[in-house]
Formats: structure tokens, sequence, C-alpha cells
């Protein structure tokens, strides 16, 4: 059997989406072609990259089996949330580095098979309507996106680009809340993620 653990925040959990959000797409794709994958969905809401590192290693103790496993990470993006009183980012561009960073070399003691998706861009006029402190900005998101993706590249793991995809097209109509994909947007998320990980023969 081998493992596939999902790692991220709301919008891996699949929050505003009846159909449980990209990785319940994911994982029926899956579970139709074999059934030699077993699938965990470790999302939770609001996650930092920080907050992941303090529990990867009980999440995944128990859950993990071999080199054959595969860690899939979706997280940034509350890192990029901006405090208006702070007057930067929730954690600075080094800090979240940092963090990716320690993310990556904990998984690599399990698999070699590690793949990062990229943020997703915001509608910057209805993020956060309950907080007057805080908000999500595009500029900023791009940049910890950036992050993410330069960091693979250092440590050979795989990035699956979401960003400037959606950035590229009407992404709006793909958000409910300004921040959380719709159903057709966690569809265009789960489409990326699956052609990826066909392309690289990381499911097959």
């Amino acid at each position: 059997m081998k493992i596939i653990l999902i790692f991220g925040d709301s919008i891996t959990y699949g929050a505003w989406d009846k159909e449980g959000g990209w990785v319940a797409r994911l994982r029926k794709f899956i579970n139709k072609k074999s059934s030699e994958y077993l699938i965990y969905n470790l999302g939770i809401s609001g996650d930092t990259a920080e907050n992941l590192l303090k529990r990867f290693e009980s999440e995944t103790e128990q859950r993990v089996e071999g080199e054959e496993d595969i860690f899939i990470f979706a997280i940034g993006l509350n890192d990029s949330q901006f405090i208006h009183s702070k007057k930067n980012t929730r954690f600075s561009l080094q800090e979240f580095k940092n963090n990716i960073q320690k993310i990556i070399s904990l998984a690599k003691k399990s698999s070699p098979k590690i793949i990062f998706l990229g943020l997703t861009p915001v509608d910057e006029k209805k993020t956060v309507p309950w907080s007057e402190d805080k908000s999500y900005k595009n500029e900023y998101i791009q940049k910890f996106n950036e992050i993410i993706k330069t960091i693979c590249n250092e440590n050979n793991a795989y990035f699956i680009e979401i960003f400037e995809r959606l950035i590229k097209i009407n992404y709006k109509k793909l958000l409910d809340d300004g921040a959380h994909p719709n159903s057709k947007g966690h569809e265009k998320i789960f489409k990326s993620v699956k052609d990826s990980l066909i392309k690289n023969k990381i499911i097959r």
C-alpha cells in the first residue's frame, strides 16, 4: 500500500465546496485507477507552515510506510496574510523560507516524493471582512509563491504552479468568499494536480 499524505489549510480541507474540495476529487480519481493508494487529507483551517511543522511528526509517525509514500503540501496563504497594525505580513519572507525548508527536510527523511502546490490568488476586495486588521494581497501572495517555487527547485521537490495559471484567467469567479475556491475553483486545482502527478509519473 502506498500512502499519500496531503497537508494544508482550509482550502486543502475542502472548505466552501460541497464535493469536499480538490483533495476529495483527487482521491476519487486515484481510487478509480488503483487500489494500492491510501490517501489522507490532513488540511486544517487556518494552518500556516509553522503550524504544519508542529504537527508534522505526530501526523506522519503512524501513517508513513516507506519511500513509495507521497507528500503533498499546499501551505502558505495564511503565512502571507497582511496584518495592518504590523504593516507587514504575518510571517516575514525569511521566516517562511526557513519553515518551507524545514518541512522539506523532515519529509525527505521518509520519502523523496515531495510535491508543493503553488498558492491561489484572492479577490482583495472581499477577503477577511470580519477583521479590519487583516487582509490578503496578491502582491504578497505572489512573493510567498515564488519562495515555495525556488526552494522546491533547490531541493529537487516538485512544484505545481497554481497562482500564475489562475491569475491569467477570470479567477474571481472561481472564489467563494474572495479567498476560498468554489466548486469550479477546486475542480481547476484538482486538474492541475492530477495532470502534474501523471506527467511526473508520481501516480500510474
